[in-house]
């Protein structure tokens, strides 16, 4: 579909996979988090790092320009690509399941503001590292010889599709059972949930482990399609892509399944268009539409749909009480 757009259409499916994930803990558990990026910007590093260093030493790779010094044969480039994908998606789980501890007791605000810390940290600490690539940045592996140019968007389109299409199974998976009930009572009132019986620290570090999972694997697949990872503009980058993932999911309704595919998929028509015919202007218009969705969309698309068309959403309205009720007002 659309042969002419693969690049575009290979960068919505992350963005919609980084809006699904992060709907797991902003939409069901209501835990507002900008520390995403932080699995997004680790899988970047981590598939980079692996695909390069099964083959080669990597520490020469990122000193000497590797990516002109050494050359990566079709099959080490997809063997490391697949190696790469699996380390990205396994340690910034891990790594979610570690410090889900020692941050998830936080709960508002303050959750919100040590999340926006995370992303911002690890910029600056992978800033300093100099087997990465430090300030100066990482190039990944290029795309190998093949005879076909076409080959490399193609590679990445289907990619990207596949890993979309796992999260949005995985996901609606675990909303058809009895841990997405646990979300939302955690959402609703976790005091009451606690009284219950219900482990919510245990439910909170699994739910952020979901996402980290997804997140480390978008980030993996980014860094491959866009070539080069820099700490804090391309991998860590709180200010755009970390707030991008909240705004999709609240554009399209944040709660709900749907929702996020259908922010996320606006969110980059609109933010292409105003790059494209507002260049200079861009974030104007992108704050523009964020002050819009706040002021006369806070529930989504989803949701406004969901009060305006009732019926559509299965709910069952009774006409006759609504009608008693405007009168009594």
């Amino acid at each position: 579909m659309l042969p002419a757009f693969k690049v575009q259409l290979s960068i919505l499916c992350i963005l919609i996979v980084l809006a699904l994930t992060w709907n797991i803990q902003g939409g069901e558990m209501g835990y507002n988090s900008f520390g995403n990026i932080l699995f997004y910007g680790l899988g970047m590093y981590i598939c980079a790092s692996v695909q390069v260093g099964m083959f080669f030493p990597l520490s020469e790779w990122t000193e000497s320009g590797g990516e002109k010094t050494f050359v990566h044969s079709p099959t080490q480039f997809f063997q490391g690509m697949a190696f790469g994908l699996l380390a990205a998606a396994i340690i910034p789980t891990m790594v979610a399941g570690l410090i889900g501890y020692a941050i998830l007791g936080l709960r508002g605000h303050y959750f919100a503001i040590c999340t926006l810390g995370l992303g911002v940290a690890a910029g600056e600490i992978s800033g300093g590292i100099e087997i990465i690539g430090a300030g100066q940045g990482f190039t990944t592996p290029p795309f190998p010889e093949t005879g076909n140019l076409e080959s490399r968007g193609q590679f990445f389109y289907f990619l990207s599709f596949l890993v979309l299409v796992l999260t949005f199974v995985a996901v609606k998976s675990v909303y058809s059972t009895r841990f997405k009930l646990v979300l939302n009572a955690i959402r609703d009132n976790e005091d009451k949930a606690e009284a219950m019986g219900i482990q919510t620290m245990k439910y909170k570090i699994i739910g952020w482990m979901i996402s980290a999972f997804f997140c480390g694997l978008a980030g993996g697949i980014m860094g491959g399609l866009v070539g080069y990872i820099d700490s804090t503009d391309v991998a860590f980058d709180g200010r755009e892509m970390g707030v991008f993932m909240v705004l999709m999911a609240i554009l399209g309704g944040k709660g709900t399944l749907w929702g996020p595919v259908i922010g996320a998929t606006l969110f980059h028509l609109f933010k292409e268009g105003f790059w494209t015919y507002f260049l200079g202007w861009q974030y104007v218009a992108l704050g523009v539409l964020i002050v819009v969705i706040v002021i006369y969309f806070p529930e989504g698309l989803m949701g406004w749909l969901r009060e305006k068309y009732p019926e559509r959403f299965g709910e069952v309205v009774d006409e006759a009480d609504r009608k008693a009720q405007v009168e009594l007002k």
